[in-house]
């Protein structure tokens, strides 16, 4: 018999398959998500079921009504609510924080009333602009405070904290993973970010636009793998909150990423280069020994057919004529 689950932000990118997979292993999920960033197409085929519950809610809001919509037999909550790329983080920077910060204490305080488990879904950001590399959890980040990114990253940050403090002053069990580049099917069109921005613009031979000189680093874990880790995490016995890395070790250029989708897609697209954003990490790579020592998890669909699979999804959306260009 499964559990009953909440996962905030179960409309988004990870989120929608998280919930996915949870209703395959038999829990009850409760979705909450205020739509803001997450997409109602992407949990359309999972409330055909009696065990999938969508609430429209913002969780940075007073949370004594959503409390009351819940019941205490909660075991456990995931907590994957925020805008996670710059586009769309940026565009409210102060509901970010409200989200990273509020948003977590609320869902914290859920989690103690009910006794359930709790897992945080933290971020690469937390490094900022990483002197050392690859990152290990014990490295503290080089983040700009005041910088345009730091809504996120020092909201995350800070939720991070409450994580922790809940743990020690309320004996919440709590987990915390920070997740690094991923994607997959489901990604927004519209998200920003380098994978589906290069795969809509070589799919309609438009130019692919490249800030700097495509030689910062990234590495890129497919969305599979990725809720492998956080699945593992959850099931860790009690007493270890992390922070685990979740990421692909495996490191390229972001040129080189443009190179491999425009050939995949078999694009005649050319490469046109912008001056690079204000803050934008030059490397980012995780370390996930961790992750394998405690997790027994790494990583294993490779580039190429992870890749694969992400096109074919932003194909189809182009046939149905649901996907414009890129940002």
């Amino acid at each position: 018999m499964g559990n009953k689950v909440v996962v905030t932000g179960g409309a988004g990118f990870i989120g929608s398959h998280l919930c996915e997979h949870l209703l395959n292993q038999g829990d009850e999920v409760i979705c909450i998500d205020n739509f803001y960033t997450g997409q109602r197409e992407n949990i359309m085929h999972l409330q055909d079921g009696q065990k999938f519950t969508v609430f429209d809610y913002d969780i940075s809001r007073a949370p004594e009504v959503l409390f009351l919509m819940l019941e205490e037999d909660i075991k456990k909550v995931y907590n994957l609510a925020c805008p996670a790329s710059p586009v769309h983080y940026q565009h409210d920077p102060i509901q970010t924080v409200k989200t990273c910060v509020h948003g977590t204490l609320n869902m914290l305080e859920l989690a103690r009333e009910a006794k359930a488990k709790f897992l945080h879904t933290s971020t690469s950001e937390v490094y900022g602009d990483p002197i050392a590399h690859p990152q290990k959890e014990d490295y503290w980040g080089n983040v700009n405070p005041i910088g345009p990114r730091a809504c996120y990253d020092e909201g995350k940050r800070c939720a991070e904290t409450l994580c922790i403090d809940y743990h020690k002053s309320h004996n919440v069990e709590v987990k915390i993973v920070r997740i690094f580049n991923t994607y997959g099917p489901r990604m927004r069109v519209d998200d920003g970010r380098v994978v589906s921005n290069f795969i809509i613009s070589a799919l309609q031979n438009k130019n692919i636009t490249i800030y700097g000189n495509g030689l910062q680093t990234r590495s890129f874990c497919y969305i599979d793998d990725m809720i492998k880790g956080i699945l593992s995490m959850m099931e860790y016995p009690a007493g270890f909150p992390g922070p685990v890395n979740l990421g692909n070790p495996t490191e390229l250029t972001v040129l080189q990423l443009a190179e491999k989708i425009t050939d995949l897609c078999g694009s005649s697209s050319r490469f046109v280069f912008l001056p690079k954003p204000q803050d934008d990490p030059v490397k980012r790579c995780p370390d996930i020994s961790l992750a394998k020592e405690k997790l027994n998890w790494q990583p294993v669909v490779s580039l190429e057919h992870g890749l694969k699979e992400t096109i074919l999804y932003f194909e189809d959306l182009l046939r149905q004529g649901k996907a414009g260009s890129a940002r």
